[in-house]
């Protein structure tokens, strides 16, 4: 995984409060094994009607907002089930970052924990950042992650960010690589581990072995 250290990209007002993780990623596109085509299960019932055509009036359907890499969302977004597919599925679409007044709790660790940005601004910012988006002449929106920084033309903004997860951004690694980082410290307390207790050292396999010989 590469660093992330800025943010650069067209943002878009989605000018909806507790937007939930179901019509994030709707259920029908669960059925799969893996994390393919999750980017066409994005918002699907906002994008499509219910003949499967594009819904024009949808800010990111609109021809300016197709290289939309940051949105802009209501209050408690990505509230409701647990479902890491809603982040998947933004990371595919090409969605890097989401600025909102507020996230739901599962939603925020599950996109933080996948290098999804999630940026934490009071209402009256969120407000006058979705009116500068809207216009047809808007800026691009400027996410400093090293120095906690929002620039979106005339607004300007710090927000706050954990050092755990400000650190995976820039480093570039998600919550495996993360953890990874300290693969040499989880092999030295591996060893001392064994050694102290040798008794319950791959204990399973010996206690399988034991009862298939007597079998």
């Amino acid at each position: 995984m590469s660093e992330k250290k800025l943010i650069t990209g067209r943002a878009a007002a989605v000018r909806i409060d507790n937007l939930d993780t179901d019509q994030i990623m709707p259920k029908q596109f669960l059925r799969g094994i893996d994390k393919a085509g999750l980017s066409e299960g994005l918002l699907y019932d906002l994008r499509y009607d219910k003949h499967g055509r594009l819904r024009g009036e949808f800010v990111l359907n609109k021809p300016q907002f197709a290289e939309t890499s940051i949105l802009i969302g209501g209050s408690n977004f990505g509230c409701g089930s647990s479902r890491e597919h809603a982040v998947w599925g933004m990371l595919q679409y090409g969605i890097q970052a989401i600025v909102a007044p507020s996230f739901g709790e599962i939603f925020y660790s599950n996109a933080m924990g996948n290098r999804l940005l999630l940026v934490q601004l009071p209402v009256e910012k969120i407000e006058a950042m979705m009116n500068l988006a809207d216009a047809s002449d808007s800026p691009q929106m400027n996410i400093d992650i090293a120095k906690r920084h929002v620039t979106f033309g005339g607004e300007q903004a710090d927000f706050d960010i954990s050092a755990r997860h400000q650190s995976m951004f820039l480093q570039g690694v998600d919550v495996i690589g993360l953890t990874l980082t300290y693969k040499d410290d989880i092999e030295a307390f591996q060893r001392s581990h064994w050694e102290q207790q040798p008794w319950i050292h791959d204990v399973s396999r010996r206690m399988k072995e034991r009862l298939t010989h007597h079998v």
